[in-house]
């Protein structure tokens, strides 16, 4: 059996992402919060239940109910409606500790969201091929409501 140690390229993730919403800082922010929590979902549209504790310190979890759950990240920073950054390692459950940086500025006509995930640690090929598609599939969720709100209707009716 001959065993080969990874590199560096396999220990690491550095995925960037700019996104165009219009609608105003705050209006993104809140959206932003709602998607990753209660409204979240998966790629493909389903139910994804998680708990945002947006706060400092404040948990990012996965909530399967009667305590049972999944530990995604802790609230690293959090500077109201200009940055979330986390840190944990989200979905996976391996040795890996993940990094996300949402941040948001006034652009003309609305904000843009600067996305950045850097990881370290052992992250399936799988899932590195995934990653993507997911981020995707969140930016897009946020853009619609936000930019739902700004016009005065419903969210998702």
């Amino acid at each position: 059996m001959t065993l080969t140690a990874p590199t560096i390229e396999d220990l690491t993730l550095n995925l960037s992402q700019e996104i165009q919403v219009r609608a105003p800082l705050e209006v993104t922010f809140a959206a932003l919060l709602e998607q990753i929590g209660p409204q979240n979902e998966t790629h493909d549209g389903k139910p994804l239940p998680m708990k945002i504790e947006a706060w400092p310190g404040g948990r990012w979890y996965r909530d399967l109910g009667d305590g049972n759950g999944h530990f995604w990240a802790f609230v690293q920073a959090i500077k109201r409606p200009t940055l979330l950054e986390l840190i944990g390692p989200l979905f996976m459950s391996s040795p890996v500790v993940s990094n996300l940086q949402y941040r948001l500025v006034g652009a003309a006509g609305g904000t843009l969201i600067t996305f950045r995930h850097t990881a370290l640690g052992y992250i399936p090929d799988e899932y590195k091929g995934g990653m993507s598609q997911g981020w995707t599939h969140l930016f897009a969720r946020i853009r619609k409501q936000a930019e739902t709100l700004r016009s005065g209707r419903v969210a998702g009716g």
